[in-house]
This record gives C-alpha cells, sequence and structure tokens, in this order.
C-alpha cells in the first residue's frame, strides 16, 4: 500500500492533491479540522469540499480531524501509516495577511510549528517520504514593490529589459523588508523545510505559490482573491478593493496545473529546493482586468468600493519566473490562464453563487 498524506485535504490544494494522488493510484489519508471556518466564517468553511471528497474517492480516502497543533494525534496517524507514506503533501496553513495580526500566536503556531510538526513526524517515522510544502510568495516581503514599475492604463509593469520582466525568481532576498506576521510564519515554514532536506537529507520542497486558485476554493474576504471577486460578481455582493488604483498585477495559477508540477517534483524528487510557483506571463491580470473579464463571462456589473489605503505587506506587482522549476522539469507546463479559470469558476458556481 502507497499512501499520500496530504493536510489541510478539504481546502483547494489540499482537495485537488487528494483526487490528483488518488488518480494516481495511492490511497490517501486526510488531516484537516477546518481551521479555515474559524479563520473566514461561513464563507471560508471547507465541510462543503469534504464531503464532496468523501463521496468522490470513498474508501480509498480516509480523514482525521486532527489540529496539525496536536502533535500527539498528528505522531499516531504518522506512525500508523509509517513507511507506507510515499508522499506528504503539506498544504494546512493560515493563509491571510489581515488574520494574522489579529492572532499573531495563532498564525505562528499553525504555519511554523504545525509545520515543523509534520516534518518532525515525516523524519522520524516515513523519512523516505517526499515532502512537498505549500509555501507563498509573500515570503520575499513587500521587496517587490521596490522593484521599477510603470503605471499603466489597467496594470503596474516592470520596466522593459529588467531582469525580472519574465518574472521574480528565487534569487530574490527574503531579508531586510517588511513581511506582515502571516508572511515572517511562513518564511519560517519555508526555511525549516529546506533545512529537513539539506540537514537530514529528506526529499523535500518548499513551493512558493503566487494566487493559487481553482473552482474548488472556499473564497472568503480576507483570502482567495480571484475566486471571492468573481463570487462578488456573480452574487452582486461589493467587492472592497485595497489600494494602488485596483491595478496591482497577481499572477494566477489552477489548482491543477499545481499538482501537474507536485506529480513531477514526487517523481524525481530532490533535496531542500525552493521553487517559485505562478501563472508568470500566461497566466496574470490586475484587479481591474480581472473585474473586466469576469464582468463579460457573467454579463453582470461588477459592485466595487475603492479603498485608497493598500494592505500591510501587499504586492503592487507580482509575476513568478518558473524558469528554475522548468529546468529541473522540463515536461510541465501551464494549461489555464485568467480567462479559462474564471470561466471554469463561473459554470462550477452557477447554481450556488447566482442569485436565483
Amino acid at each position: 500500500m502507497s499512501v499520500a498524506l496530504v493536510t489541510g485535504s478539504a481546502g483547494l490544494i489540499g482537495s485537488e492533491s487528494a483526487r490528483h494522488f488518488a488518480g494516481l493510484g495511492l490511497d490517501v489519508v486526510g488531516i484537516d479540522n477546518d481551521l479555515r471556518k474559524y479563520f473566514f466564517g461561513e464563507d471560508g468553511s471547507t465541510a462543503w469540499t469534504l464531503a464532496r471528497l468523501s463521496r468522490e474517492l470513498g474508501g480509498s480516502y480516509t480523514h482525521f480531524d486532527t489540529d496539525i497543533r496536536d502533535r500527539q494525534g498528528l505522531e499516531q496517524i504518522v506512525k500508523k501509516y509509517g513507511a507506507d507514506i510515499a508522499v506528504v503533501i503539506h498544504a494546512a496553513g493560515q493563509p491571510s495577511h489581515d488574520w494574522a495580526a489579529k492572532e499573531p500566536y495563532t498564525d505562528f503556531d499553525v504555519n511554523a510549528v504545525g509545520t515543523l510538526n509534520v516534518l518532525e513526524n515525516a523524519r522520524q517515522h516515513c523519512p523516505e517520504t517526499v515532502f512537498i510544502h505549500c509555501s507563498t510568495n509573500k515570503v520575499y516581503g513587500d521587496r517587490p514593490n521596490a522593484l521599477p514599475l510603470v503605471e499603466q492604463e489597467t496594470r503596474y509593469e516592470i520596466e522593459p529589459g529588467h531582469p525580472y520582466e519574465q518574472g521574480v525568481t528565487e534569487e530574490m532576498s527574503i531579508d531586510d523588508c517588511l513581511h506582515s506576521i502571516f508572511g515572517v510564519s511562513k518564511v519560517a515554514s519555508d526555511v525549516m523545510v529546506q533545512e529537513y532536506g539539506r540537514y537530514f537529507g529528506m526529499s523535500t520542497a518548499s513551493f512558493r505559490c503566487g494566487t493559487l486558485t481553482g473552482p474548488a476554493h472556499s473564497a472568503a474576504e480576507l483570502h482567495g482573491y480571484l475566486a471571492y471577486l468573481m463570487r462578488c460578481v456573480m452574487e452582486g455582493r461589493t467587492y472592497n478593493l485595497y489600494g494602488y488604483k485596483g491595478k496591482m498585477v497577481r499572477d494566477v495559477i489552477h489548482s491543477r496545473d499545481v499538482l501537474s508540477a507536485f506529480e513531477a517534483f514526487f517523481r524525481a524528487p530532490r533535496a531542500g529546493e525552493i521553487y517559485n510557483m505562478g501563472g508568470c506571463r500566461f497566466s496574470n491580470a490586475s484587479h481591474i482586468e480581472a473585474f473586466r473579464i469576469a464582468g463579460e463571462i457573467t454579463g453582470r456589473e461588477p459592485q466595487i468600493k475603492y479603498v485608497d489605503q493598500a494592505r500591510v505587506g501587499d504586492h503592487q506587482w507580482w509575476i513568478s519566473s518558473m524558469a528554475k522549476f522548468r529546468s529541473h522539469y522540463p515536461d510541465w507546463h501551464l494549461t489555464y490562464d485568467v480567462p479559462a479559470i474564471l470561466q471554469e469558476m463561473y459554470e462550477a458556481n452557477a447554481d450556488v453563487w447566482v442569485p436565483k
């Protein structure tokens, strides 16, 4: 028996991981206690995703309602499956800048200490496993905002000819900048995952993700911007747009494209790697551009309330360079761009998000 252990298994990337690795023939053990509902309220709850996942995967999926901060409870699970665990996908975490500032202890305990708990249990009970960590581009703090940007009609862009014109590489420093409390906890987890690869020789990777999205996203105002944007347009909700004239740029990657990257690493793992992971130049949009696309798809006029103050540590422009990952895994490629992602969201949620 080969097992994929997935933390945050009812979340966007966790549930996609469960489906993907079950499709490869692995039994899936999921760990998720719906902390997202605690963070973001009913909008953020992943209970509906867990119910659907259990129906779809049936006996190939085993669920544990365990908190990753619970070392003893976590150890019981990892020890039970032991050497059968072929891959760990660590997708659990507190993902919001703003929320982290309200409860710094909780944020750090979930993101940093929780990651250490999963890593150490893997080292003790399944050291040969492949360990995949969902990190974030927020480990770079606000350093990207120091890039030479040019204001255009609907977006900010980097100056032509800049070394990062095709996207920010992993060589950007993560030091001496403003991160937000959330960013700091993710830096700690990211570096710890690297260290378990370099110090202990485990097969580990931190994927520094940009905007992750897909129809399974439990979109909330404080996290999941593209899905929440589409939900607001479909439901007629007012979207609070914070700072930078709405021209801040995000690269966007579909959860299925993320999982194809995870599979590539799983099949040919390395030790202590870091990879930027996003839509790069293939899939990106400013908020203004995303609203335009969503309006065209739905036929509805977006309701926007602009707030001049940007969120602390928010990126003004972010596009990931995928050059390093592609050099290691040249067969991997992106399949979804922003219009395709928003169209799929619309079709998947029309019965739920469109008022009757």
